[in-house]
């Protein structure tokens, strides 16, 4: 079996999460930094406004930050950082799964092709994606979606001793108090 969307979910275009934890806000949607430039264009081309962040830098001495962005990301349009802006949450359009359709389906990101695996080894699917907890058990073939995870992971090999992650800054108002803006080194 295939891995396709269930029945009216767009679950993952909407619901965004912090990562690794509460204090570097709501992720985006990870974007290589030869995708930027695409997913710009894109957004100027549909006219929307979009917000992308750095998301992981490295550099080689201890600095105040990286000096080499390895991946941005794309952030939601609520204030909140939930929903993709190429969502079309306005339109009647759907998918044909019957979600909301994606605006840049055909050109969209690696790591929205990668989806729902989050690990390629062992191979570990997003438990918060209805389809695997529906077809949990059953064989499902996901090489397309591990091989976009695979060519994340090529472009992302560093050899880099400082790893910084970005806070974004964004999150639910009732965390605003936790959450950080700006690069932190990882330790």
């Amino acid at each position: 079996m295939d891995f396709k969307c269930i029945q009216d979910c767009s679950k993952c275009c909407i619901e965004r999460e912090y990562y690794p934890t509460t204090k570097f806000g709501k992720v985006g949607v990870l974007i290589l930094p030869d995708e930027k430039e695409e997913i710009e264009s894109l957004a100027k081309k549909l006219r929307l406004d979009i917000i992308i962040l750095p998301r992981i830098g490295v550099s080689y001495e201890k600095s105040v930050g990286p000096t080499k962005i390895l991946a941005y990301q794309l952030m939601g349009r609520e204030s909140n950082g939930n929903t993709c802006p190429f969502l079309d949450t306005e339109s009647e359009q759907r998918s044909p799964h019957g979600g909301y359709k994606c605006r840049i389906y055909e050109n969209r990101p690696l790591a929205c092709r990668a989806y729902p695996v989050i690990e390629s080894s062992p191979v570990t699917l997003d438990q918060k994606c209805k389809f695997c907890e529906t077809c949990a058990n059953t064989a499902t073939n996901l090489n397309q979606e591990l091989e976009s995870l695979t060519k994340i992971k090529i472009k992302m090999e560093t050899n880099a001793s400082f790893i910084w992650r970005y806070a974004t800054g964004i999150g639910e108002k009732s965390d605003t108090d936790k959450i950080h803006t700006g690069w932190i080194l990882e330790t």
